[in-house]
């Protein structure tokens, strides 16, 4: 999901609105992604604690397992790069606040990356070995 939004669902209203409408269009895209991130962390979280737990009673490793940082790792990306930047970049956007628009975007795409590349960290140590 990480990687179509980013590749392509974020990109393509730009390829036939003007840039403001394009612009609400990938704002909306990504608040659907937000969102569903979060409702994923959740039940990755569940599972992942779930297997911690269950190594850990065989004496073979931690309840705070690699597994469990790589969710938390995501979800702070998630609730950072969105939740806590989306405001201060519509804010920006209203020639308010002391950072610009621009670096406000850059932060959040970073945050948007390093989610991506946590998401798949993960989704390696999980598959079949």
């Amino acid at each position: 999901m990480l990687v179509c939004v980013a590749a392509i669902a974020t990109r393509a209203p730009f390829a036939v609105l003007v840039a403001p409408e394009a612009g609400k269009v990938a704002s909306r895209v990504l608040a659907y992604e937000a969102n569903a991130s979060v409702g994923f962390a959740v039940v990755l979280y569940l599972i992942v604690r779930r297997q911690a737990r269950s190594v850990a009673a065989l004496g073979r490793g931690s309840v705070m397992s690699g597994d469990v940082l790589l969710v938390f790792g995501a979800l702070f990306c998630t609730v950072a790069g969105y939740f806590a930047l989306q405001p201060m970049m519509e804010a920006a956007r209203a020639g308010q606040g002391g950072v610009g628009f621009g670096t406000l975007h850059a932060v959040s795409v970073a945050f948007f990356g390093l989610k991506t590349l946590l998401v798949l960290a993960l989704a390696w140590r999980l598959g079949p070995r």
